[in-house]
């Protein structure tokens, strides 16, 4: 019975290496059909083999903050101006401050200007993707992460970002379990 026994350890060990190679294997085969698919190329994927800087030209951006007249909140860019490279990543900061005695939930609408410009900001991170809650009195500081595409025309020699923020009329919770309307 003991060579039996070895005969099948034999063929259990055969079977575990042919799986782990075969294992082995689909890991370029797995790349290539996602290469040819396009399947796995998201934004996140496409956004790092479209950082390339384009060290060539010089871009100024200028960044601009506005809230609704209705609002009543306090909002600007800590950096008014900036110079960079296409493709370069860059990260700027907005305060805002909520100058009123309750709590308000605003949401931040992008312009840009040129308005072409548009197309080329590739934003990773921005206050503006959600509505902004923030309670009486608090002042927050809000980060924007973006690559400004290098295939932007290269006539483009200036670019401003601008934010205005607007109260969505979202009712917020208060301490008390009642809500306050807002609008």
């Amino acid at each position: 019975m003991a060579v039996g026994n070895a005969k099948t350890l034999a063929k259990l060990v055969v079977v575990t290496l042919g799986m782990f190679g075969f294992g082995f294997a689909l890991v370029p085969f797995y790349y290539k059909i996602c290469e040819v698919t396009g399947i796995n190329s998201g934004a996140e994927q496409s956004l790092v083999k479209n950082t390339q800087i384009d060290s060539s030209r010089w871009v100024t951006l200028e960044f601009d903050a506005n809230t609704n007249e209705a609002l009543p909140w306090r909002f600007k860019p800590l950096q008014r101006s900036l110079k960079v490279h296409p493709g370069q990543l860059i990260q700027v900061e907005y305060e805002v401050s909520n100058i009123s005695d309750q709590p308000i939930v605003g949401q931040a609408v992008p312009s840009y200007g040129p308005a072409r410009a548009a197309e080329f900001f590739r934003k990773i991170e921005c206050f503006c993707f959600t509505p902004q809650t923030l309670a009486a009195g608090e002042t927050r500081r809000m980060p924007v992460l973006f690559v400004l595409d290098p295939e932007m025309d290269k006539e483009v020699h200036t670019v401003t970002l601008s934010y205005t923020f607007f109260d969505i009329g979202t009712k917020v919770q208060t301490g008390s379990g009642r809500s306050l309307p807002h609008g």
